[in-house]
């Protein structure tokens, strides 16, 4: 499997210890199969480096975008992590995550109306390396420098997705 990790700098040897903890999937090591996404999302002056990955006889655990899912998130945003896999993979959690689960904690939102809120938008694929195992699975391949990122196309899907957020938020709001 090719999978891409965008940073400041090419990553021969990726740290799954680096990072935020409470991320969608706990610490760990974060890289998509997603081509398209990651080139559209890199930025300004960004490196996307390129990986092969072998899960072969890795303890892998795939979520759907389902309360499981959710559940998985919201602890981890919390620095709950109770999951032991090598690796975890599934949606990315869109941005408004944080407002989302700061509206379920305040009790405004119930947890099914939280997870309904959270799928709005597209459906992008994230992969979380989590154990020193799993890392030395993943074999660099390369990078490639990218001076200017898709800034209108980027800026269309946000717009839209901030637009179908609200009217979801307030459709459930009116319920």
């Amino acid at each position: 499997m090719i999978l891409y990790h965008t940073s400041d700098r090419e990553i021969i040897n990726p740290d799954i210890h680096y990072g935020r903890k409470n991320a969608d999937f706990g610490w760990g090591f974060y890289l998509t199969p997603d081509r398209e996404f990651t080139y559209r999302w890199a930025g300004y002056n960004a490196v996307v480096n390129k990986y092969e990955f072998d899960e072969e006889g890795l303890d892998v655990c795939v979520f759907k975008r389902d309360a499981e899912w959710f559940e998985y998130i919201f602890n981890n945003r919390r620095a709950k992590d109770g999951l032991s896999a090598d690796v975890v993979k599934g949606p990315i959690a869109n941005d408004t995550i944080f407002d989302t689960l700061g509206i379920l904690t305040s009790g405004l939102l119930k947890p099914e109306e939280a997870l309904n809120m959270l799928e709005v938008g597209p459906e992008y694929v994230q992969v979380a390396i989590k154990t020193e195992k799993a890392a030395k699975k993943l074999l660099f391949i390369g990078a490639e420098k990218i001076e200017k990122a898709e800034a209108d196309v980027l800026k269309n899907e946000q717009d839209a997705y901030q637009r179908e957020f609200a009217r979801k938020f307030e459709s459930i709001m009116s319920n």
